[in-house]
């Protein structure tokens, strides 16, 4: 690692993660309109962001950056594979690692495991679920659409909030920084689908002002210092489908799919390193 890559990662254990992802988020959500305007137009041109695929194109017309940064795309851009035995991508994003969930340990990268146990918050029963399952890690850049969508249809069991740390989550701290996706502050939500047991981590990062869900609204902030579960049951329990929108980053992190052991066969399109869109087809069960 050079120098300066050395220097990168060594500043994320110093930075003053939280504070300055809070001032963010309040910048996020300013409705000046020459400010936001300003913001928005510096950020998609820095980006190169494609507004051809938004459903309201027009920079001028997001209230704030927050508006802009979650902006819905046309369904139509992102078709959703309709094979019955398959999981698709659930983001636009790079795909940073997949594959099997071998004595519970997960791949983070090159030399870099963690386990399912602390991605999910240390409750074990919940972690031997997923072991022999599959996981895939996919990291969203600022250019990518940030809304979360299901990977299959399941029904919503319940959902747990794990404080953290807010360490970058870009390749370089994911190579170099320990435990990274079972250190930062996250959201898990479980589900039952067709094929066992699912559950899919919204993890947060440096700037990420916000994770909500569409069940319960803004999660985090505010950031607490406990863990918190829902349980959910009869008409909270509800069922979502395939390609359905249930969550959103406000500012970009990665998404951490959890999926229950049924033999299942990568598509030969999931390649390390590789861009990955909504609706893609991930996995089919052998």
């Amino acid at each position: 690692m050079s120098f300066i890559d050395q220097l990168k990662v060594t500043s994320q254990y110093l930075f003053p993660q939280h504070a300055v992802s809070i001032a963010a988020g309040k910048l996020a959500e300013s409705r000046v309109t020459w400010f936001k305007n300003w913001f928005i137009q510096k950020f998609a041109e820095a980006y190169q962001i494609d507004m051809s695929i938004a459903v309201q194109p027009e920079l001028t017309e997001y209230d704030c950056f927050n508006d802009f940064f979650t902006r819905a795309i046309r369904l139509e851009t992102r078709p959703i594979d309709q094979d019955e035995n398959s999981f698709c991508s659930p983001v636009d994003g790079a795909m940073s690692q997949f594959g099997k969930i071998e004595n519970g340990r997960i791949i983070q990268a090159k030399k870099h495991h963690y386990s399912a146990l602390e991605i999910l918050g240390g409750d074990q029963e919940k972690a031997d679920v997923f072991n022999n399952g599959e996981f895939c890690t996919i990291y969203l850049a600022p250019k990518d659409y940030h809304r979360i969508h299901m990977p299959c249809e399941g029904k919503l069991t319940s959902m747990s909030h794990i404080p953290g740390k807010l360490f970058s989550v870009n390749p370089l701290t994911a190579n170099n920084v320990p435990n990274l996706f079972a250190r930062n502050e996250r959201v898990v939500a479980y589900f039952d689908t067709a094929f066992g047991k699912m559950a899919l981590v919204s993890v947060g990062a440096t700037i990420v002002g916000s994770v909500e869900t569409v069940w319960a609204g803004t999660v985090t902030p505010p950031t607490r210092k406990e863990v918190r579960h829902w349980h959910y049951q009869g008409e909270e329990q509800i069922t979502l489908a395939k390609g359905e929108e249930m969550g959103r980053f406000k500012l970009g992190s990665t998404v951490v799919l959890l999926m229950e052991n049924q033999n299942w066969e990568w598509a030969e399109s999931i390649k390390l390193g590789g861009d990955v869109i909504l609706g893609q087809k991930l996995v089919t069960k052998g």
